[in-house]
């Protein structure tokens, strides 16, 4: 036997130092009594209490606890084979860390918000599979396609401009190494979701979006930032702002959303361009359009998992509770 949530079994600590406590309380209460005269005599005046009972009583609820705690670390033994059918649809997310990604014209940064609406799209897509690719001045793959999205969010974490060393906007050879992390071998489509503020990008965008188009590839960018600028901090080893990046005058760059570039890639190959907005209402928008796509066989498999048995343990525990109730607290008197 084991458990699918242990951490609950920690709870057990309070209920025996509370078990302790209470211990220590009926033995003081028996000291005091023993003190207020002769044990004949407090016997006589306290023979209707049920002692026994309430000591059965308090047992009782120590075992009912006990199963709850139990039951809420969620015991598993035996196992259970399932056949597994999962349809969905195959999602390259292309993540823009570069620097400019650091403006903070939407809090607390733009890569940060894009971070967040990536982990909001895994929650709503379950049943596809999602893999994400990394630019800046050049491109890789965090992790290929996958559905174990608990995993992948522990990659999309470790996100961050230092990842890249190579300054820049490589979004064409983005893109290109997204159309190759799909499995051609599928009929499902395939869809780029492109989270970036589009600004200065290199190489022929166009022409890696009409690629795309071909193999009937739906890009659906989001752009993150304002068209109207925004400075771009620089941050010392500590991760304190030191001030913001500055051209060779001397003077402060300011980083636009680049919206026209991003509205032709959706254009092009048959996506929709959104813009990120301070509620991430776009989340919504695009997994709407993403649930009406075509969809196809992901996986088939035989899988086994382990059967969770906590409702044993509630059940016995609501009836050693409503058991408690019954137990009387005084007796009757035999004179």
């Amino acid at each position: 036997m084991d458990f699918a949530d242990p951490t609950y079994l920690y709870c057990f600590i309070p209920l025996l130092l509370l078990g302790l406590l209470l211990f220590i309380l009926t033995k003081r209460k028996q000291a005091a009594l023993a003190k207020l005269g002769a044990s004949q005599l407090i016997a006589r005046l306290s023979e209707t209490v049920n002692w026994r009972g309430r000591r059965w009583a308090t047992i009782f609820w120590f075992v009912a606890l006990s199963g709850l705690i139990l039951a809420l670390a969620r015991p598993r033994w035996g196992t259970q084979t399932e056949y597994v059918e999962r349809q969905g649809v195959e999602i390259m997310v292309v993540l823009d860390i570069s620097k400019s990604m650091l403006a903070e014209d939407m809090r607390p940064n733009r890569l940060a918000r894009a971070k967040l609406e990536i982990s909001e799209l895994m929650d709503v897509l379950d049943g596809n599979e999602l893999g994400l690719v990394l630019f800046s001045g050049a491109a890789f793959v965090q992790f290929p396609l996958t559905s174990d999205f608990n995993t992948a969010r522990q990659f999309l974490e470790s996100a961050h401009p230092e990842s890249i060393s190579r300054p820049g906007t490589a979004l064409g050879e983005a893109l290109k190494i997204a159309m190759t992390g799909f499995n051609k071998k599928r009929a499902t489509q395939k869809v780029i979701v492109l989270l970036t503020d589009g600004e200065n990008h290199e190489g022929d965008v166009i022409k890696v979006a009409n690629q795309a188009a071909e193999q009937d590839t739906l890009i659906y960018p989001i752009g993150f930032g304002s068209p109207n600028g925004e400075p771009i901090p620089e941050y010392d080893e500590e991760g304190k702002l030191k001030g913001y990046k500055k051209d060779q005058k001397g003077e402060v760059i300011l980083t636009r959303l680049d919206e026209a570039t991003l509205q032709d890639l959706a254009l092009i190959t048959g996506g929709r361009y959104f813009r990120a907005s301070i509620d991430g209402r776009e989340v919504g928008l695009l997994t709407d359009e993403i649930k009406k796509l075509q969809t196809s066989e992901l996986e088939k498999r035989f899988e086994t998992y382990k059967v969770e048995r906590f409702q044993y343990f509630v059940t016995v525990a609501l009836f050693i509770l409503m058991f408690i109730e019954l137990i009387p607290d005084r007796r009757w008197a035999v004179r």
